[in-house]
């Protein structure tokens, strides 16, 4: 046992110092009290709001989300707070896994064990286990280091074999998860490469500690060989494994230092490799019970113009428009559907406005009907919200049916001075993709920017039917 203090930030860092079991009950309340602190004084900084302490173990990030749905007037926006609370968990994270590894290992589990530490809800149980569990005495691992041994004449294998089976572990997950079984979420996008870089740090640190610069380097070449997979055999295009590319990233790095610990205190590298596929056996299953326990939340976008007309002349351009010229903004050419124009069949409630957009048409019977105030509309039928880049023609993964649905709409026009009218457009849409905090951030801006191409459309008609 290490003579170090429980507290010791050298011990938080070791990849491998042992982990007893006063160490980690002490470690754990110390940095779980200084995460609080710190999110607590900038939730009530920002915003004014009082961050409990049920709020803060919520174990699903949407639960954060109402917590803060009412702020209002606040420095930034709930959606940039909880960003910026994400952000600053990914120390906590990487702290927490790197404990929990080294302190099933000590209580003479698997390593590997500790990566359950990484997943909502069942992280509290494998806390609560691994905080009970004794330690046993076991001989330290002892591996050769590079500056002991000099040239490290099986790096490339080594690394080679950690990009190969991280990314056969990965395609084969995202293959069954979301062409399966049409799951996409946290055990996707993030769990996963949480393991994928464990199982690749894992692999190129096992007969010897390489370094970080290695391990990254093996974990960031894993993912990069996993997204060119999906893209290959046709699972994937290259918009959404684009999109994915920043948080994968990072939980994949966070991984494989996770990975280089568990090498470090591993005794048998023949033992070690079972328990790590069967944890990765898991993953389609843990994504499962993750769709099943989620409650899709509905969002509101709102935008508006100021246009120099009447609510009249506005209403009428509106109800239906012309086609749009093609667009220019570079975002509108990566494959985003694009609003190309609108036609309406009948007046008044029950009337069918149809928006036609770039990969189909929008569907949409009309439940409000106020000339010159309000137009509200349901959404019956949407078509798919992107056109994948692919080398294959037609490809339609699961995603784009599911991910993001249209809900309702809806446009006010409010009266102002000078004959002039604000023209508001709202969407009200649900989101299948988690982590939703970052995932809705793209969301939201490509639904504001296809407003605002209706909306400035409508504008220019309106205002020139006003000259």
């Amino acid at each position: 046992m290490s003579d170090l203090s429980p507290l010791a930030p050298s011990r938080w860092l070791s990849t491998t110092l042992a982990v007893d079991r006063r160490s980690y009950i002490a470690s754990g309340f110390a940095l779980m009290i200084a995460k609080y602190a710190i999110e607590a004084v900038l939730v009530f900084a920002l915003t004014r709001v009082i961050w409990t302490p049920w709020v803060f173990f919520a174990p699903l990030a949407t639960m954060r989300a109402d917590a803060l749905a009412d702020v209002q007037g606040g420095l930034v926006d709930a959606e940039t707070l909880l960003a910026i609370l994400a952000v600053l968990s990914m120390p906590f994270l990487a702290i927490g896994l790197s404990m929990s590894v080294r302190r099933a290992s000590d209580a003479g589990f698997s390593p590997w064990l500790g990566l359950l530490f990484a997943v909502p809800i069942v992280n509290y149980a494998v806390m609560l286990a691994l905080s009970l569990a004794p330690s046993k005495p076991r001989a330290p691992a002892s591996r050769p280091s590079l500056a002991a041994e000099g040239i490290d004449r099986g790096a490339v294998r080594a690394a080679l074999i950690g990009v190969l089976a991280a990314a056969g572990i990965g395609v084969g997950v995202v293959f069954i998860a979301s062409d399966r079984l049409g799951l996409y979420g946290m055990t996707i996008f993030f769990v996963l490469p949480i393991a994928m870089g464990a199982l690749a740090g894992y692999l190129v640190n096992r007969d010897r500690d390489r370094g970080v610069g290695l391990t990254l380097g093996t974990a960031v070449a894993a993912t990069l060989v996993t997204g060119g997979a999906l893209l290959l055999v046709a699972l994937e295009g290259a918009v959404c494994v684009l999109m994915a590319a920043p948080i994968a990233l990072v939980a994949v790095c966070i991984g494989a230092l996770v990975g280089r610990v568990i090498a470090g205190v591993t005794l048998s590298s023949a033992s070690a490799l079972p328990p790590a596929l069967s944890c990765l056996a898991l993953l389609p299953a843990l994504a499962g019970v993750e769709h099943a326990a989620t409650t899709p939340t509905i969002y509101e976008v709102r935008s508006s113009v100021v246009v120099a007309a009447s609510p009249e002349l506005v209403w009428n351009r509106v109800i239906a428009f012309p086609e749009l010229a093609p667009p220019t903004e570079w975002y509108f050419h990566s494959g985003i559907a694009v609003p190309m124009g609108a036609h309406i069949e009948g007046t008044g409630v029950g009337a069918v406005r149809h928006c036609e957009f770039s990969t189909g048409a929008f569907v949409e019977p009309i439940t409000r009907w106020e000339p010159g105030r309000r137009l509200s509309f349901d959404v019956e039928a949407q078509p798919p919200p992107l056109e994948e880049w692919s080398p294959y023609r037609h490809l339609h993964p699961p995603h784009l049916d599911a991910s993001l649905r249209s809900i309702r709409g809806e446009f006010r026009l409010v009266p102002l001075e000078g004959g002039r009218t604000r023209l508001e457009g709202s969407t009200w849409y649900t989101l299948s993709l988690a982590p939703e905090i970052y995932f809705r951030a793209w969301s939201d801006a490509v639904i504001h920017r296809v407003h605002l191409r209706v909306l400035e459309h409508v504008r220019r008609l309106a205002e020139a039917d006003a000259r």
